[in-house]
């Protein structure tokens, strides 16, 4: 979708940044709303997405995902998934493109994601 008239206006990543991209439009949907939720978290979660979407110490509320939500799919590819904890139950999930520096955002929203339950 073209951005339009009101759109919030992303910026495009550092020499040394992730780009940050969604795979479909729940997901976009779901960042809206953690953003008007919690906007402090929520802003936290996209720099931790830009600048170290892999760390090697992880945290309670960033990992990466287990078993079968280990990894995703995106055009073809096998991708490591990981997640941060936004809010209590708001998530961000993303797949970690390495080969092109992009993370791509597969789910986001202020609900415990369905797939774990």
């Amino acid at each position: 979708m073209s951005p339009k008239r009101g759109d919030r206006a992303a910026l495009p990543p550092g020499p040394d940044d992730w780009d940050i991209r969604f795979l479909d439009n729940d997901s976009a949907k779901g960042w809206e709303e953690l953003c008007r939720q919690a906007p402090g978290n929520t802003l936290a979660a996209w720099t931790i997405m830009r600048h170290n979407p892999t760390p090697p110490m992880t945290s309670p509320r960033h990992q990466r995902l287990k078993y079968g939500l280990a990894t995703g799919e995106v055009k073809g590819r096998a991708l490591d998934h990981w997640q941060i904890e936004v809010t209590g139950a708001g998530r961000v999930w993303y797949l970690v493109d390495h080969e092109t520096a992009t993370i791509w955002v597969d789910y986001a929203g202020p609900g415990h994601p369905k797939a774990t339950g």
